[in-house]
């Protein structure tokens, strides 16, 4: 029990004398009871009820017997239900049972049919004895000659008893594994009955031994942070960012540090038990009963039922932990400080209390919210990088000599028409804004701020290694591997039950070649039994081949090659609506639509763009879910591994396809004027601005980034939950609720069923790694992504830390030593990031044609005539027929040479309109410089990876001293034992020889015989 539970747990003891003489009993079941009223329920067969003694009425029994219609046979099971709570008591909040010493760890919900005919609804106040008898007189399954159930008999829904009976089993299986359960069907919540769940002492040990939970021990020791210098800085730099840590009791640097040890109840003496309440928290205790829930069987239905098929088949609603009180309570507790120092807006420039969210939600979440951290703190030098990239574009704006040229008027180059017959001839100097905009990410420092990129990425994933050990070693996680296996060999229920059906269906087939002869007077439910009992034993050999999940992974490939194909569809049609958007704003008769078709096109198609991509994100991940579940992975870190990667491949496809277009394909495969490349004989394909598609491509990337971030990333995470939230309130509102029902006060385990469900991380990883390819892959084209993920992942904590303490109901702790697969994918990006930035520089951006030109073609050395030398020449004449402008003298002259974007020999010479030398130089040498630019980058990133060691020396060092520390207390404890033994020994020879004394002395004979046999004896009994 939790420190912040003492005070509810005085007050409801105080209580709970005063509560039992107003006749309000609890109905509790224990391990023990149940044994002894099984026994007297098999004593009375033949009855319909059995009942306690009249001094234990609190409790009744209910002896159900066999049904065929449901398929098996149900034993003896008890039905416990507790009394309306008082308001008065601090108990009603729903942290405790009724008696107020026992924490409710868990609860397991469900759907009761509440009705005139069968429940009369009880008194505010005192009630319990109504209750009660009202209870007994609700119709039961299996009796048919009782009269009133006759006549309700075409009321009862068999498929509602069906679930009633498996409940039944499973918490019966529940109290045999020693937890304690509390049945609450008298709340606000309006046909939702509620199970409180319990776990005692012995359970939580043992349970605790079985898990290997490492919990600490009394003995402590120092911890060193390292030598003398380093520890002065680190005091330096903690005293200088104190206003940035949490006001929570773990920010302190601790010098001493509890040794830790796995869990054992026969070295219960190494641990401080001096309070047993607060030895497990509420973290711990919940991650013990939620094991047992997993571990615990329904098997007499025709194939075995865990919590995660009784969920699924609507057996119950909802299984989830308590959350420690409310965020607004008066009363201090772990999710009221969370609230105030983590989830407020108001504390976004301080540290997370990563100590204290791994103690409220386990390891695994405290991991993700590190690692977010680390992510963020990471981007604050990538972002300030960025933004003297973007100010040395601004700072050098009027020194760049190719945008002046270009906005020169008294250079008069005449360009070709950008589309056939609508467009007419146009200056060069009329897209001069887009030149100079160009330049702001176009520039030399581009290529230094990727290269920068690339060995942030790998110092970034250095940097969280080394974190992430640190982590491991305060939250002993270091010896995790041997648990992890053994998490990862339990089968989900999903896999068993698949593996029941084919062991039935082999079955099924081996009767029907050897039928034999069945005994007309078999008892039906001997062979229901059997058959079932014999399927549960036949899915311990079975297992599931690649032949049964052959048809699955041929679903998959087609069905991921079939998305993938409809990402590029879309992204074509979109090229569509562009070409022919432009053609028919072209033939308008307005000036300023003629002058802004390129500045319309780009914007409408680049929204169109992004609201495919938030349609497709949801598509794709239930696609991705479904693909998944067909494939029906054993283990639930498969199922999550193999969701994981289809859901990232699908998404990361859909949200930079558009991107990869505008980057690598546009302008690429135009043609020439005169042969121009057409899609269905009838589009012409777009080129790129006459200042190149970098700044196209920066508009698109930026747009789609942010409008992701805004809409999908927060609007999304704020809206959805509460809409989902509200739907559930409007729900139970428009439920027929009886009015004494609407006076009640919710408990806490109400509270906490009208929240969202846990969903996993998955989610909050995906955008994040989507996050992190828009900063790296394309950064060279956009300098300023990593001040926008800098500025989203701000809110983002914030938000992400509000939708877990308010939104969300409470998780259930999970123990992780890293995060997963998302570092691979990680590695994925940082490693594509570094071709991708290598091919923008040398394909995309000008930055390579413009070296060429200065050091291979120009006369001066400077960069004058590179305008005039990257365009060709075009006679008019060449225009195919009825491709040329309807308006050719649209510009007050006739035009005789037109000139295009590219490297071609000029019409009057013998090879004319052929590809230039100046073009192979300008691809040897894009060519070469990608391989040049990988080569470097990744060796460079390797040496980071090399110089930095994934552990940090001093963290090795006290994970050495712990163990050294570990076997010196075990040899301390084997040498006390040994020297207790002699001791023993000696005392035993030491009363042996006195005995021989004194029977040699014949007067103190019988005395001293007599008490020799008592120092035996007590020396035995020491021994």
């Amino acid at each position: 029990m939790d420190k912040n539970g003492t005070d509810h747990q005085k007050t409801c003891r105080d209580n709970e004398s005063s509560r039992a003489r107003r006749g309000n009993s609890v109905h509790i079941i224990s391990g023990v009871v149940l044994d002894e009223l099984q026994k007297a329920s098999m004593m009375k067969r033949n009855e319909k009820y059995s009942s306690l003694p009249i001094g234990e009425k609190g409790v009744d029994i209910i002896n159900i017997k066999a049904i065929e219609d449901i398929g098996y046979v149900q034993t003896d099971a008890m039905i416990l239900n507790s009394v309306v709570p008082e308001q008065d008591s601090s108990c009603q909040q729903g942290l405790y049972f009724q008696d107020g010493s026992r924490r409710v760890d868990y609860i397991l919900t469900y759907h009761i049919k509440k009705s005139g005919a069968f429940r009369k609804q009880p008194t505010r106040h005192g009630g319990s004895a109504s209750n009660r008898s009202t209870k007994k007189d609700q119709p039961q399954p299996g009796n048919k000659n009782d009269p009133e159930i006759g006549e309700q008999d075409h009321i009862i829904d068999y498929h509602e008893d069906d679930k009633r009976f498996r409940r039944e089993e499973f918490e019966g299986k529940l109290l045999e594994a020693g937890l304690e359960l509390e049945k609450d069907e008298d709340t606000k919540t309006y046909g939702i009955g509620f199970v409180k769940i319990h776990a005692p002492w012995h359970v939580l040990c043992r349970e605790a031994e079985f898990m290997k939970l490492k919990m600490p021990t009394k003995k402590v020791y120092e911890v060193n942070h390292g030598n003398n210098f380093v520890e002065k800085i680190n005091t330096f730099i903690y005293k200088m960012t104190e206003p940035l840590h949490p006001n929570v009791e773990e920010k302190r640097i601790s010098s001493v540090k509890h040794l830790s040890y796995p869990f054992s109840r026969e070295k219960q003496h190494l641990f401080d038990l001096s309070d047993k309440d607060s030895f497990f928290d509420s973290k711990t205790r919940s991650t013990i009963v939620y094991e047992i829930l997993k571990r615990i069987t329904c098997t007499k239905a025709k194939y075995t039922m865990g919590i995660t098929s009784l969920l699924a088949n609507g057996v119950y609603n909802a299984a989830y932990p308590l959350h420690d009180g409310d965020c607004e309570d008066e009363n201090a507790n772990d999710r009221k400080l969370l609230y105030e120092e983590w989830a407020s807006y108001s504390v976004f420039y301080k540290y997370q209390p990563i100590d204290l969210i791994r103690k409220y939600f386990g390891e695994k979440i405290g991991l993700y919210f590190a690692w977010l951290g680390v992510y963020t703190q990471m981007l604050i030098p990538a972002s300030l990088v960025g933004i003297i990239v973007f100010l040395y574009g601004c700072a050098t704006l009027d020194d760049n000599i190719p945008s002046m040229e270009m906005c020169d008027n008294r250079i008069n180059i005449t360009m070709c028409p950008l589309c056939d017959r609508t467009c007419s001839y146009w200056k060069l100097s009329t897209a001069c804004a887009t030149a100079r905009a160009s330049h702001l990410f176009d520039n030399p420092a581009t290529v230094f701020f990727s290269i920068f990129m690339a060995l942030w990425a790998a110092m970034f994933m250095e940097h969280w290694k080394r974190r992430q050990m640190r982590l491991n070693y305060k939250w002993d996680l270091t010896g995790f591997e041997e648990e992890e296996e053994a998490v990862k060999d339990h089968p989900r229920a999903e896999y068993e039950s698949r593996v029941m059906k084919k062991s039935m269906k082999k079955e099924h087939r081996k009767r029907k070649k050897h039928p034999e002869v069945v005994n007309e007077g078999t008892n039906k439910w001997k062979q229901t039994v059997e058959t079932a009992m014999a399927g549960v034993k036949l899915t311990e050999k079975e297992k599931l081949t690649w032949r049964d999940r052959f048809p699955a992974y041929v679903t998959n490939a087609v069905m991921i090659l079939f998305m993938i194909g409809l990402t590029f569809a879309i992204v074509f049609g979109v090229i569509l609506y562009r070409i022919s958007t432009a053609a028919a704003l072209a033939m308008s008769s307005s000036p300023s639509t003629k002058s802004n078709v390129r500045v319309t096109v780009m914007a409408t198609a680049v929204i169109i763009n992004l609201v495919v991509i938030l349609i497709l994100d949801e598509v794709y991940g239930y696609i991705a879910r479904w693909l998944t579940l067909i494939e029906v992975p054993k283990t639930d870190k498969s199922f999550e591994e193999r969701l994981i990667f289809k859901a990232f491949v699908l998404k990361f496809v859909n949200a930079f396809t558009p991107i990869m277009y505008v980057a690598f394909f546009k302008g690429r495969f135009v043609g020439r004027p005169g042969n121009y490349v057409y899609a269905f004989q009838s589009f012409r394909m777009e080129e790129c601005a006459p200042g190149g598609c970098l700044m196209e491509l920066c508009i698109q990337l930026s747009i789609i980034m942010l409008g992701k971030q805004l809409i999908q990333n927060n609007l999304f995470e704020i809206g959805i939950p509460k809409l989902k939230k509200l739907i559930r309130y409007f729900k139970s509102k428009r439920t027929s609720v009886p009015e004494e029902e609407h006076d009640k006060k919710l408990q806490r385990y109400e509270v906490d069923y009208y929240l969202e469900p846990f969903a996993g991380l998955t989610p909050e990883y995906m955008e994040m790694m989507i996050q992190f390819g828009f900063v790296t892959l394309f950064v060279a084209s956009f300098p300023l992504a990593p001040l926008f993920a800098l500025l989203n992942n701000i809110i983002e904590i914030r938000l992400d830390a509000k939708k877990f303490i308010a939104e969300l109901r409470r998780p259930v702790a999970a123990r992780a030593k890293d995060i997963g697969i998302w570092y691979n994918i990680l590695r994925v990006v940082a490693k594509l990031a570094v071709i991708i930035n290598a091919f923008v520089i040398a394909f995309t951006s000008d930055f390579i044609p413009r070296l060429v030109y200065l050091y291979m073609y120009s006369t001066d050395g400077s960069m004058h005539g590179f305008i005039n030398h990257t365009l060709s020449y075009f006679n008019v004449s060449d225009f195919k027929s009825g491709t040329e402008p309807i308006e050719p003298m649209q510009l007050g002259y006739k035009v005789e040479i037109c000139r295009f974007k590219d490297y071609r020999e000029p019409p009057w010479s013998l090879n004319g309109y052929d590809i230039s030398k100046q073009f192979w130089a300008v691809l040897a040498a894009r060519l070469a410089f990608v391989i040049v630019f990988q080569n470097l980058v990744m060796i460079m990133s390797d040496f980071v990876d090399w110089m930095i060691p994934d552990i940090p020396k001093d963290i090795s060092v006290q994970i050495h001293k712990e163990k050294v520390l570990m076997v010196e207390l075990f040899l301390k404890e084997e040498r006390g034992k040994l020297q207790m033994l002699e001791n023993l020994i000696a005392r035993g020879k030491e009363a042996k020889s006195m005995e021989n004394c004194h029977n040699h002395s014949p007067i103190n004979r019988p005395q001293s015989h007599k008490g020799s046999n008592t120092t035996l004896h007590s020396q035995n009994i020491d021994v």
